[in-house]
This record gives structure tokens, sequence and C-alpha cells, in this order.
């Protein structure tokens, strides 16, 4: 296997024993680090690393001097819906002119516009159009990534998304976990009939998609105006009969009781949590549940921010995701939402890029390859240009400091 040595590293970021799943409360704020530094892979692992000078017995196929720059593990964004067909900036135009998310949902825009425009597309066609969203998070730092479907809301073009996800899995060096959202939203043929279209997805869909094992995860848009506590636990527990684990979109709307019915069905993450109370804070201490948030999503909305002071100060672990997506977040630029995770939620530098590594991560049950610089993990990493300090990564916001990309030890270009 071919080794990599990089060299003249200003500081590695994020050094994390093997054991270390998550971190959670007063440990978010600590970003083990070292300055002055090399980093040795081995095929696509993590070899070794250490402070300069480079020992004389660490030898290496490829030297790479990353000439004062930092290395950060890659990104891992645990909750996006980048497989979809065209783009929706006429919603964007009615956001500007007044219209609220759920106005424009009434008037057959959001979920639905995108299932008609995917029930179009070939599989080829969204393989292409996904593959290009793939390259572009890819050159912004992500080297793992979560993809839901749910703009398919019929079994066959769930199916098609499915596929198209596992396309992506197996042609592209980004690590990809699939995620079955059936009940993203209730199919237009389906409308009045909402407990007809869970059945749909409870007897006909989950079926199917685990006989073609497609799917990680099941998810459910539980929140006002979707689908019901009632309805989400029905759904969880038919998809757990066939291995898949629960996630749930909760509290993004209103306080919806989706926190609690997540830690209930044992989900890994429950995720946007805009609207949170302190009942479904308290729900989560103590559980195996990621609390994931999507600042991208209440930036590109207008919406309030999670609480992310609160629910750190609570002990809990929490993890930060792009939410790319056509309608409410089309954006998959990690190093932003780090960014805003700062700015809006307050969130230390070293807390937002804990938890866009590796606590998301453990969110996509994936912490133990990804989401630190650990001996024997994946070499996803990335080196930036020479920055004056830690904090100056989510400051200046815009300015492009990732310079190299490295996936399975290898550097994309």
């Amino acid at each position: 296997m071919s080794k990599l040595l990089i060299r003249n590293i200003a500081q590695i970021v994020g050094i994390r024993p093997a054991d270390v799943e998550r971190v959670c409360g007063a440990e978010m704020a600590e970003l083990p680090s070292l300055e002055n530094s090399w980093l040795l892979t081995d095929g696509d692992r993590i070899a070794a690393y250490g402070s300069m000078p480079v020992p004389n017995d660490v030898v290496a196929d490829e030297v790479i001097d990353a000439e004062g720059g930092m290395l950060f593990p890659s990104f891992c964004d645990s909750h996006t819906h980048l497989v979809y067909a065209g783009s929706r900036e006429q919603e964007f135009l009615d956001k500007i002119n007044g219209l609220s998310y759920e106005e424009i949902a009434r008037r057959g825009g959001g979920i639905l516009n995108s299932a008609d425009r995917l029930h179009e597309a070939s599989e080829d066609d969204l393989y292409e159009q996904a593959m290009a969203r793939i390259r572009e998070i890819i050159a912004m730092g992500t080297g793992c990534v979560e993809i839901k479907s749910g703009y398919g809301l019929s079994t066959e073009d769930e199916l098609k998304m499915l596929r198209v996800i596992r396309r992506i899995r197996e042609s592209s060096p980004i690590a990809v976990r699939a995620t079955f959202l059936g009940a993203h939203a209730v199919a237009r043929s389906y409308i009045g009939r909402q407990s007809e279209y869970v059945d749909l997805v409870c007897r006909e869909m989950i079926p199917a998609v685990a006989r073609e094992r497609l799917a990680d995860f099941v998810d459910v848009f539980c929140d006002e105006g979707f689908f019901t506590v009632e309805e989400t636990e029905r759904i969880m527990r038919a998809g757990a009969e066939y291995g898949l684990v629960p996630k749930i979109h909760a509290n993004e709307l209103a306080v919806s009781g989706g926190v609690q019915i997540g830690v209930k069905c044992g989900a890994l993450s429950v995720d946007h949590l805009e609207r949170m109370d302190q009942a479904a804070i308290d729900a989560l201490s103590g559980s195996r549940t990621m609390p994931t948030m999507l600042p991208g999503a209440a930036f590109f909305l207008g919406m309030s921010y999670p609480p992310a002071r609160e629910m750190i100060q609570a002990g809990l672990g929490v993890a930060l995701a792009s939410d790319y997506n056509p309608g409410s977040s089309p954006s998959g630029n990690m190093r932003m939402v780090v960014s805003l995770a700062c700015i809006r939620m307050r969130m230390t530098p070293a807390e937002a890029i804990n938890a866009a590594t590796l606590n998301s991560a453990y969110a996509m049950g994936m912490s133990r390859e990804y989401g630190s610089i650990t001996v024997g993990k994946k070499a996803n990493f990335f080196l930036t240009r020479p920055m004056p300090s830690l904090a100056f990564f989510p400051y200046a916001y815009t300015t492009p400091l990732i310079r190299r990309v490295f996936l399975q030890g290898k550097e994309v270009q």
C-alpha cells in the first residue's frame, strides 16, 4: 500500500483516541491538536503523526509539504437531501416576496414540487446532477455524507432515489450512508388520506427498500403539518423490523414531540431542533441520540436558530449538518455551517468543529472510522492555507482557505 507523508503542518486539529465516539457538554470545547507536526498514511488509513522534525525511520512513497497550513479531519455531513432534480429558485423569490415555508407548501411548492420534478427525471440524470454536488462538497472539505430519499413519495420513485445513492457510494471516494425518507410529505395522490399513505410507507415501501438493501436508516418528518408522533412511531417500528436505524426530522416548525419519540425509538439522531423546549432537552439527556442542528436552513428560511448553548450547557453533545436540499438549504458548505454555528448560535470554534466532524460522524454511526485524526481511522482530511489561528477558520467565512483535500489516503483533485 502506498504511504503518504505530510510535513510542515502548522497544527493538526481534532486528534482523538480511538475509543472516543462523541463528545458532550463541556468536552465539546476541547479540540486536541498538535503544532509543528507531520502525518503519515498507510493506504487508506492514518498510520502515525508527531512533532517535527520527521523521524528518520518514517518513510513514504510520496511526501507533501503543508507549507505551514493546518490539517483538519474532513467534515462529516450527517443530514442532506442532495439527490434531487432541478432547482427551486422560484420559491426563493416567493420567500423574498413574503411567503412562508408553510404557505409555499400549501400552494403546491416545497417537497411536492421536487417530487414532481424527480418523477420525470431518469436515474442517470439524477445521478449526474447529484455527482456534481458530491464533487462540490468534497472540494469544500466534506469526506463523509448521509443522503436521504424523500422526493419520490411513491415506491418506484423512492427506490429510484435510493439506487442513485447506492451508485454514488460505489463510484465516489466520499463515504456515503443512505436514509429512506418516504415519510417526507404525503404524496400528492394521497392528500386527504394521510393514514393510507402511512400504510403504504410501512407495508410496501419499507419492505421494498429492505429487499434491495438500499438504506441504512429510516427517517420521518415529524412536525406540524406533516407526520404525527403516532405515525412516526409506527414507521420507526416498521423500519426496525427490517434493520433500519431510526433518524427523525423534529421540531423545525413547532415543538412536535418528535425528539421524545426519537429517543423512545432509539433514534441515532434527531435533526433540525429550531423549536426546542426544556422537555425535549431533558428527553435527550442520558440518551444515545445525537441532537443535530442545521443552521443553513435557519439562515436560508429566516427562522430562529436552534438553542445550541442551552443543549451544551445541559451536558448534551450536538452535531452540525448542512441539510443540503433545493428548497430550504441549497448549500453543502460545511465550513459555512461551522461559521453560522459560531456567529448565530454562539458556539466556540472548537465546539463547532467537533460538532461538524466527530459528532456528526457519530450521528451517522461512523465515528469509529471518521471524524477525527486517529491512528487507524480512514485518512480523510484537508489542508488549509496558513492561518493565524484556529478561530480564523470560521471567522474569515468566505476566504478560500481549504487548499488540498484527501480522501481514503489519496488527494482528490
